[in-house]
Formats: structure tokens, sequence, C-alpha cells
């Protein structure tokens, strides 16, 4: 396989990847927060939330630097 092919396989699987890891995540906004009427307190993401969301921020960086070199490399 030549380098151009494996960053774009690997662009599309970070992209699914972190399509999934956004939908997984916990969000404690109801309807009423669309509408401005948030009680919401300010908490610390631990566990299972957390690494969640440390995946999807390593996902994104190989995403965007998989689309860079795309980019670069003629």
């Amino acid at each position: 396989m030549e380098l151009g092919s494996i960053l774009q396989t690997t662009v599309l699987v970070s992209a699914v990847l972190i399509i999934l890891l956004v939908l997984l995540q916990q969000r404690g906004a109801s309807l009423g927060a669309g509408f401005g009427g948030s009680g919401e307190l300010y908490t610390t993401r631990r566990g299972l939330d957390k690494s969640l969301f440390n995946a999807t921020i390593v996902f994104v960086l190989i995403f965007i630097l998989s689309i860079l070199g795309i980019l670069l490399i003629p």
C-alpha cells in the first residue's frame, strides 16, 4: 500500500470513530436547556466519561494530522 491510501483509510476510520465517540458521550442538557433555562452545575469528568472525552481528542488530532498529510504529500 502506498502512503496516500493509508492516509485516506486513516481519515475514514478516524472520522467514523469520532462520530461514534461523540454520540456515546453523555450530555446533561434537557429540553429546557435549548431555551436558555439551563440549571446545570459544573461537574468534572470521571471514569468512562473522561476516557471517552480523551479518546475523542486523540482521534480528532489523528484526523487533522492525516488530512494535513494528504494535503502536503503530492
